[in-house]
């Protein structure tokens, strides 16, 4: 956008440009956002557009240019002046303290401290009349802890509502809702938008782009490289302009099912305080197969995980790999055994970030050769076949020796996948592999998944994206409070009956064509 098409609007940013060090993050970027209007901003993974929000809300202070609101220019690096001139900001990750109520997290902060007094009933009134005016109906007094993860965005957007929020910024906010949360997420954001509310809306997900927003700026390599009005888009044009070129998601071909690599019989596990995780599961994976395993999070997920990666045992039951019981195996002894895998938090579990790339993909096998001769790791050979795998998987990094955490979300992705799959595993644990990924990063990911599965891999698919699971999966089965469905055909479920059963309001249909799995 230029300047002078910048030039009105409630909220005005103008000539923004941010770096670090030798990455240029924002260059020059003009944007304006109107009264009642919805923009989505896309763009891909490092192209600058959590930077560009940080900036707007006071988290980052630009190098040049300046934020206006309502006329008004924003002091530089300041939340509590973009929070006093009406900008209010959902991140994915909530912000809510579990251990209070409700009420106490929508008006931690808003009161002086030097009061004698708090005045709950004023809040409570106001939040009460927030609550059915806008749709958002919320126990005051209910424990965050206890709320559902649909139940939590709702008190985060009334947090920022209760501030007097003009301008509402929503980063990736379906990424773990189930398709009903979703639908009623955009009911309530039209109910603000028609009185007048402005939303900044971010997500990687095209089809909620175009079914929320009224435009659509594009983001790459942090400049702005489109804009454009929602009617006018589609989303071929939209994944064109992200990434710089025509992007197509590859599609599973059928192909018929091979022996069992995992199977689970009445398996349980509990936590250290003897809670069930995962409660009397069944389970059959096979080569040649991609079973996707559905479900709101914090449903037994990380449990399910946890048990293929050798980070928990069973409590009870049976888990057999490759035919073989699993006993208590070691994560070390399952990716010996031909295990590959992508874990859920590629920053916190899936590399470590001080490290080289080179050193990370090496960390399952440091002890095997080549990259290790009698206990010592052989540097040249290591960086020699990491050079390899960075061109095979198209990791973009200055090189073997690059800082990993200086990758972008997409490119550490690749290098998990380089490091995982370049063993041809014959199982693959896929936990959440393109979560928070940009359009090509996605299609490169499931396409490297298509080709495991082809290649004779049975890939368990844990993921709350539905049409990731949907694009990818021959089987489907939901997890519920630790209990798992019976797996069922991908091809003969609508996403509603899939959004039920995630919420536990409906078991797998006869006609869906389920089957123990």
């Amino acid at each position: 956008m230029t300047e002078e098409a910048a030039a009105s609007g409630l909220l005005r940013l103008v000539g923004i440009t941010k770096s670090f060090g030798p990455l240029l993050a924002n260059d020059k970027i003009f944007l304006s956002l109107a009264e009642g209007e919805v923009l989505a901003l896309l763009g891909e993974n490092g192209a600058g557009k959590t930077t560009l929000m940080n900036i707007l809300f006071g988290h980052y202070t630009a190098d040049e240019g300046h934020v206006e609101v309502a006329g008004e220019r924003l002091p530089a690096g300041s939340p509590d002046a973009a929070i006093t001139a009406g900008v209010g900001m959902v991140h994915q990750h909530f912000t809510l303290a579990d251990n209070l109520t409700v009420l106490d997290n929508i008006t931690l902060g808003t009161e002086s401290l030097w009061l004698p007094w708090s005045n709950e009933a004023r809040a409570r009134r106001r939040l009460a009349e927030m609550s059915e005016d806008f749709g958002l109906e919320v126990d005051p007094d209910a424990m965050v802890g206890d709320l559902s993860i649909g139940e939590r965005q709702r008190v985060e957007i009334l947090k920022a509502l209760y501030r007097e929020a003009k301008i509402l910024i929503l980063d990736e906010p379906t990424a773990v809702l189930t398709p009903q949360e979703s639908d009623s997420l955009f009911s309530t954001l039209r109910r603000l938008v028609a009185r007048g509310l402005s939303i900044i809306f971010i997500s990687h997900k095209l089809q909620e782009i175009l079914a929320i927003s009224d435009r659509v700026v594009v983001l790459r390599r942090g400049s702005l490289v489109a804009e454009v009005k929602t009617a006018d888009a589609d989303r071929h044009s939209l994944a064109e302009a992200m990434v710089g070129r025509a992007v197509t998601r590859p599609k599973a071909e059928p192909l018929d099912p091979g022996e069992a690599v995992l199977e689970l019989r009445q398996v349980s596990v509990s936590n250290n305080q003897g809670r069930a995780l995962l409660d009397k599961v069944d389970l059959a994976l096979h080569s040649r197969e991609v079973l996707g395993i559905a479900g709101v999070s914090g449903n037994g997920q990380v449990a399910l995980a946890d048990l293929v990666s050798g980070l928990a045992h069973p409590d009870s039951g049976e888990a057999r790999l490759f035919g073989q019981a699993m006993g208590k195996a070691t994560p070390a002894g399952l990716v010996a055994l031909g295990v590959g895998r992508i874990p859920e938090d590629r920053h916190g579990s899936g590399v470590i970030g001080e490290m080289a790339v080179w050193e990370n993909l090496i960390s399952e096998d440091v002890r095997q050769a080549p990259v290790s001769r009698w206990g010592v790791i052989d540097g040249a050979a290591a960086k020699a076949r990491a050079a390899q795998q960075i061109a095979d998987f198209d990791v973009r990094c200055p090189g073997p020796d690059a800082e990993t955490r200086l990758l972008s979300g997409g490119n550490m992705q690749k290098l998990i996948l380089a490091r995982a799959l370049s063993r041809q595993p014959r199982l693959i644990l896929a936990n959440q592999p393109a979560r928070g990924l940009d359009e090509g990063a996605i299609a490169y990911v499931h396409g490297q998944l298509l080709e495991a599965r082809k290649a004779g891999a049975g890939v368990l698919l844990i993921s709350e994206d539905l049409e990731e699971l949907f694009a990818l999966s021959d089987r489907i089965a939901v997890i519920y409070h630790g209990r798992l469905t019976r797996g069922f055909d991908a091809k003969t479920v609508s996403i509603s009956q899939l959004g039920l059963m995630m919420s536990g309001q409906q078991d797998v249909p006869a006609e869906c064509g389920g089957r123990v799995n």
